[in-house]
């Protein structure tokens, strides 16, 4: 057989295979992703590789890797798949109602936000989309990915990317609850923080969040002290309710807190306004049926 010959459009999905354990970086997840079992997944990667005649993955115990020759096969062969889809969306674009699958990538905190006014509804709308949200508190490049869309703070929207806002302006507040703020002096300025416990934050890529605050004439920030680190949103509120500290989130998350006197808010004359979440995608790439719906449900809200 000619290699010509070796991948031919039969073949598309051993190449979506391919290009799944290539972005997950692993065989369970892909599987979960394609909706095979592990052990179906494997044997078609092993089929590929035997058509092929080169190993495309490095398989251990605990980890899967591409080899230098899969790095070099998924180079080449991501655009082409690409364009498939693409061709693909295109077609079936002419459907009267949207469908297929979107895949949205976000943070955790932006999923819990969206999930109950927009996704739940958008699905009782479009019955016959189904959509796969992925949180991650790391950036990723939706496109390498395979993803339709992401959900992001504006600031964090990557340029060429098209936009439309989903949520306005967020404020953000240090709070503590009455029980941790009982014998203790409650800050009248950010840098009295520095006298206090707080719950520190931690980036994805391992760096500590400094506390960003605003007044007339300048924007700073303070590095508070604490003997607590998280890096979840959630994890925070709830360290705070049990008294751990001040807590630095956003408006939205500790509002019913606030209302219900389970946490005080502070300096709230310092801490500033930032721009809301946006879903985003390629601006080059046609969206699909899918996507356009939730962009228009999007506009609608």
């Amino acid at each position: 057989m000619p290699r010509s010959g070796i991948i031919r459009a039969g073949r598309l999905l051993e190449l979506e295979a391919v290009a799944a354990v290539a972005r997950q970086r692993s065989f369970r997840k892909a599987a979960l992703d394609l909706g095979l079992s592990t052990t179906a997944l494997s044997r078609t990667i092993a089929g590929v590789e035997e058509r092929l005649g080169v190993q495309l993955f490095a398989r251990t115990t605990r980890s899967v890797a591409l080899t230098p020759a899969g790095e070099r096969f998924v180079a080449r062969m991501m655009p082409a798949l690409r364009e498939i889809g693409a061709a693909i969306d295109d077609a079936t674009d002419q459907r009267d109602a949207p469908g297929g699958t979107l895949r949205i990538n976000c943070s955790s905190g932006a999923a819990r936000q969206i999930l109950e006014p927009l996704i739940l509804p958008f699905l009782e709308r479009y019955p016959a989309v189904a959509i796969d949200l992925v949180t991650e508190g790391r950036f990723v490049d939706i496109v390498a990915q395979g993803f339709d869309a992401g959900i992001r703070q504006a600031r964090s929207v990557p340029t060429g990317m098209a936009s439309v806002p989903i949520s306005g302006p967020v404020r953000f507040m240090v709070v503590a609850s009455p029980a941790y703020l009982v014998g203790r002096r409650a800050p009248r300025v950010p840098a009295d923080l520095l006298d206090h416990r707080c719950i520190r934050i931690q980036l994805a890529n391992g760096a500590s969040y400094p506390w960003e605050f605003r007044d007339e004439a300048r924007d700073f920030a303070i590095d508070v002290p604490g003997t607590l680190t998280l890096d979840d949103p959630g994890l925070m509120r709830h360290a705070a309710l049990a008294g751990a500290g001040f807590a630095y989130v956003a408006e939205w998350r500790v509002a019913a807190d606030v209302a219900a006197g389970r946490l005080i808010p502070l300096l709230e004359r310092w801490t500033p306004v930032e721009e809301g979440l946006y879903l985003y995608h390629p601006s080059r790439r046609h969206p699909s049926a899918a996507l356009r719906a939730l962009i228009e449900v999007v506009t609608e809200s």
